[in-house]
């Protein structure tokens, strides 16, 4: 009797115990973009600033794609990339990070938690003289 007792009691705990729970919202993604804020160096020293929001960069790490969502309309200021979606790679050598954009390398990386460096003149191979440094800063957007 006792056993059918327990059983009972156990039975009605998780029956009770297992409820949905509407006041819990959908968890949340959050997304990295990456915004342009500088680019300096090439042949002629450039040294351009760029407001929040104007090359907006977005790395889709699962599908290996950028996405780049380009404002600028100021032709004389060098911003890297044209609006589009890229298929992208990243190469490790020891601790350096080299990212390549449309199989074509594009340069060293270095992250920090909120600035992304990409370095033209870092690359896998050896050292160049005339590329660009592209300094973005990241921002988080949340998305049910």
């Amino acid at each position: 009797m006792k056993k059918y007792f327990l059983t009972a009691i156990f039975s009605a705990l998780i029956l009770t115990g297992c409820s949905v729970d509407n006041n819990n919202p959908t968890p949340q993604v959050v997304i990295a973009h990456w915004n342009l804020i500088k680019t300096t160096g090439g042949v002629a020293g450039v040294n351009h600033t760029f407001p929040l929001k104007t090359v907006i960069w977005t790395f889709d790490e699962a599908n290996l794609k950028l996405t780049v969502v380009n404002n600028n309309t100021d032709d004389t200021k060098q911003d890297a990339l044209d609006s589009g979606t890229y298929d992208y790679s990243v190469a490790k050598n020891n601790d350096d990070s080299y990212l390549s954009i449309s199989e074509n390398e594009f340069g060293g990386f270095k992250i920090t938690s909120s600035q992304l460096v990409i370095d033209q003149n870092d690359l896998s191979q050896g050292s160049g003289a005339d590329g660009f440094v592209y300094t973005f800063q990241k921002t988080l957007e949340t998305a049910n």
